[in-house]
């Protein structure tokens, strides 16, 4: 394994750590607006003008970094705690669990955004399966107001372990659950509250927004205009209000499911790559998400709350269009009722390895069924093995990146399975558990902060999929990615290591915050968990070791830092391929630009007859 490490040119200055917080003698308010799934450079005056005026009137982030894998509930994690994903274990959507989850139906490889599911997977991993404590938990303790409103999933994660039947201060929580069965409880107070507002107790339903169509039928032309209203009604006529007039500081996490929802059950591109993602209706959910931000920020201003409130915007992360296409997959080659000729079907890769490995592969979301040669698993996760309750292999889908767990550390197993995703067009960039040992073509998972503290299994390997740019001049608003979903080709999806996923949106503003201010250092997701804390004057007691930096060098009279580049490449695989990392470093915080093959990943240029795209 190769490395290269050069010091940037960008950063000139190292202040006194403290230099940056000497202003804050009170704490502020704070908060975090998250848009789901928006892309880095897709912000301008005319698609987010809301967006773009914090952007350009406070801090721009423009180094921006989303943790691999590039998910929702993983980034969500990040934000949550400050940690990295190797210190939470939430390393996917969907995960492997190593027992069945009774809220998900029994599977071991549930879906994690749906709150009884989190609260399931908590109480079996010692009453917090994130094993470190979040920013709105120790915000609660330390006597602040504290929210979470919108998405269902990651909206609970900031402060999932409350028990709202015990006694004392609780976080409200409003997402797609609210008055529903599976809801976190809303309070009296907050009930007369809504009804006062005539609003509803009951989150309504997305709508035609929750359409996403099939391999024949277009899914949604709408964005998720009426679900997100009442959100954002809740929040700027309800949550504020009552907060303001409890005369305490306060945290208010405000989860915008557009662009992201919009994006994946987009319409406007049925089995097409272009327009993809960049059609009127992905367009249309970002206008949404940026109306939502444009009403909290009139709201701070009615209530005079303004000058004492930071505001941090933070997507979780990019966002690419969808790719079916490959010339290798025996998956491919097999024909479905759901998926047109010769696309990759869901679970392709469940289907590919056990082919490759020769093992009967078992359907975790039917019962453990055997899957039969001519379909696919209902959800695209697969356990192999001979017995299904004691898999060989599991294989948990989620979209542009798979886990693949071993439960049994077979280091024989796990050299013939990446052997057989070596073989595949749609796989560009392995990573392997150190623990498992070193293998060429592949590079180890503590290089990229998913080795630490974490109490849910660790995956074996992570597979990161083929990505390349289409339909436009910017690679990273025209991102493809072969992703393992049940959506179609045209629509949208994340979690991989292309640019185009990791480059989140990042923007402040605020009392604490610089104004006018172009940040060119590296930032991430774990970083706003971090620096949240700072800026509420709280103090974690942390677990675990990989934790994100404090912004500083986006506050007044605050310390900027030293970054670094880097690049790590594995050894060379008998087929000519290898692993390549690049990245940036702060301190001993590394942000991960691009990982993959080269020319099999956007932000990593082809090198090599060997290593040119395959399948486009």
């Amino acid at each position: 394994m190769r490395r290269s490490i050069v010091l940037l040119s960008i950063c000139i200055s190292v202040l006194p750590v403290g230099a940056g917080f000497a202003q804050n003698d009170r704490p502020r308010n704070l908060i975090l607006f998250v848009p789901d799934g928006l892309r880095g450079q897709i912000v301008t005056p005319q698609t987010a003008p809301a967006m773009a005026e914090v952007r350009d009137k406070g801090v721009n982030f423009q180094n921006s970094h989303s943790l691999f894998p590039t998910f929702t509930t993983a980034n969500a994690s990040a934000m949550a705690t400050g940690h990295y994903l190797g210190d939470t274990g939430d390393f996917s959507n969907t995960i492997y669990t190593g027992y069945p989850v009774g809220p998900a139906n029994g599977t071991v490889t549930p879906f994690l955004e749906v709150d009884p599911v989190i609260i399931d997977v908590d109480e079996h991993f010692g009453g917090n399966y994130l094993n470190e404590e979040t920013v709105l938990k120790m915000a609660r303790a330390q006597g602040y107001s504290t929210a979470a409103i919108g998405k269902l999933g990651p909206t609970l994660i900031f402060d999932h372990t409350d028990k709202p039947a015990a006694e004392g201060l609780h976080s409200i929580v409003i997402d797609d659950a609210t008055g529903g069965k599976n809801g976190v409880p809303l309070s009296d107070e907050m009930k007369a509250a809504l009804t006062k507002a005539n609003l509803p107790l009951a989150t309504p339903s997305r709508g035609e927004n929750g359409k996403s169509g099939d391999a024949k039928t277009p899914g949604t032309l709408v964005p998720n205009t009426a679900q997100q209203a009442y959100f954002a009604d809740a929040a700027s006529k309800v949550v504020l209000p009552m907060f303001k007039e409890r005369g305490k500081p306060f945290v208010l996490v405000f989860w915008s499911r557009d662009p992201d929802g919009s994006q994946h059950n987009t319409g406007d591109s049925l089995n097409a790559v272009t327009p993809g993602i960049n059609g009127p209706t992905s367009l249309a959910g970002i206008k949404n998400a940026d109306n939502n931000l444009a009403q909290l920020r009139k709201a701070l201003d009615d209530l005079g709350l303004t000058a004492t409130t930071n505001i941090i915007v933070s997507s979780d992360h990019g966002f690419s269009t969808i790719s079916k296409e490959t010339k290798t997959s025996p998956s491919a080659k097999i024909t479905y009722e759901d998926t047109p000729k010769d696309f990759l079907p869901m679970g392709f890769v469940a289907i590919d390895l056990a082919k490759a490995l020769k093992l009967p592969l078992f359907d975790p979301n039917n019962k453990n069924a055997r899957v039969p040669d001519n379909e696919h698993p209902k959800a695209g996760n697969g356990l192999l093995g001979e017995y299904p309750t004691k898999p060989e292999v599991v294989v948990a889908t989620n979209g542009g990146s798979d886990l693949i767990y071993l439960p049994n550390h077979e280091r024989r197993l796990a050299r013939r399975t990446i052997n057989a995703l070596l073989q595949q067009d749609y796989v560009s960039g392995i990573f392997v558990d150190d623990a498992l040992g070193r293998f060429p073509g592949t590079l180890a998972m503590s290089e990229l902060g998913l080795k630490g503290k974490a109490v849910t299994p660790t995956p074996a390997i992570v597979v990161n999929f083929r990505s390349y740019v289409a339909g436009c001049d910017q690679p990273t608003n025209c991102s493809v990615e072969v992703a393992d979903t049940v959506l179609r080709q045209g629509q949208g999806m994340h979690g991989s290591f292309s640019r185009g996923d990791t480059l989140n949106f990042m923007a402040a503003i605020g009392p604490d915050f610089k104004t006018g201010y172009v940040d060119p250092l590296p930032v991430s997701n774990a970083d706003v968990g971090a620096t949240a804390a700072k800026l509420l004057g709280l103090a974690p007691k942390p677990k675990g070791d990989l934790i994100g930096r404090v912004m500083t060098e986006a506050m007044p009279n605050g310390a900027t830092p030293r970054a670094y580049t880097g690049t790590v490449k594995s050894q060379i695989s008998a087929n000519g391929l290898r692993t390549v990392l690049k990245f940036q470093r702060v301190s001993k915080q590394r942000y991960f630009d691009v990982a993959g093959f080269r020319g099999r990943t956007v932000g990593l240029d082809a090198e090599g007859a060997k290593q040119t795209t395959a399948g486009k």
